[in-house]
């Protein structure tokens, strides 16, 4: 009977053969995609992505105090620019974000980017739940301006800077910055004067016709929702956020806050969102 072959190394050689074999594993575990299951994998479900998309006059770098929180409570965490074009063509574009991502999500939108994830959920089953943070949520057929003009308190009209620039086709666009000695005041009086500078800075403007633009959808009809009511907001009037949370039957929190309560109070944010996140996986 033949005896089985048996690999022989020195001791040399076994050293050089585990550092390959080394490299090889760190290869292989780079090269495999985000998220993606291993064989024999008994791990408890892992948690929801969450979805972050900015607002007007903001950028993603608003979410960054509720990013730190829900990345050390062990949530994936996405926070992708929103383009602040058009409402159709935002929600398009936060859709294939949204198709891009395994397992749930929990999706949430911070001002106009609630009327973006209103649109961007619809035919995303793995979209569990939406979560608006002093945002809209606008009904089929209604627009931000709209909304935010449909009860007294915004301050937001006289502070703002338009500024025109070419459409792709042809034509000019209108874009809308906050006023930089009024960015303070207006967006964010709760957040310290050397932050809002920056802010004020970096603000990305969104287009007038994104505001003006109806919706088409209403993910909040058929996804539990949940809503923060910044009751110190100058851009939603409060009484408007209120109106939308209660038609959406929404889960509501209110909070002490600007307009930017993702930055002046990340912690009541990030608590709203682990709270949508733990309803909606049971």
């Amino acid at each position: 009977m033949k005896r089985p072959f048996t690999l022989r190394t020195s001791r040399k050689q076994a050293t050089v053969v585990g550092a390959v074999a080394g490299v090889a594993a760190l290869t292989l575990t780079v090269m495999a995609p985000a998220g993606a299951a291993q064989a024999g994998d008994h791990s408890p479900q892992k948690k929801p992505t969450v979805v972050l998309v900015h607002g007007a006059f903001a950028d993603s770098s608003s979410w960054n105090g509720v990013i730190e929180r829900l990345k050390h409570a062990g949530y994936p965490v996405l926070a992708p620019a929103n383009p602040l074009r058009g409402l159709a063509s935002d929600a398009a574009y936060v859709h294939s974000v949204l198709e891009s991502v395994r397992g749930p999500i929990v999706l949430v939108g911070h001002s106009y980017g609630g009327s973006v994830i209103s649109e961007a959920a619809a035919g995303v089953p793995q979209v569990k739940a939406l979560v608006y943070i002093a945002a809209f949520s606008p009904e089929k057929g209604e627009s931000a301006l709209e909304l935010s003009n449909k009860f007294p308190g915004s301050t937001l009209g006289p502070t703002l800077n338009p500024v025109s620039f070419p459409l792709p086709g042809g034509g000019t666009g209108t874009d809308l910055y906050i006023k930089p000695d009024k960015f303070h005041d207006q967006f964010a009086a709760d957040v310290p004067t050397p932050v809002t500078d920056l802010m004020a800075a970096t603000q990305r403007p969104v287009a007038l016709s994104a505001l003006e633009e109806k919706a088409t959808t209403a993910a909040w009809k058929t996804l539990p929702s949940w809503s923060l009511i910044a009751t110190q907001d100058y851009n939603i009037p409060p009484a408007a956020q209120r109106f939308m949370a209660e038609r959406a039957h929404a889960h509501t929190a209110e909070v002490k806050a600007s307009h930017a309560v993702s930055v002046s109070r990340p912690g009541a944010v990030a608590r709203l969102i682990e709270q949508a996140a733990q309803a909606t996986a049971r």
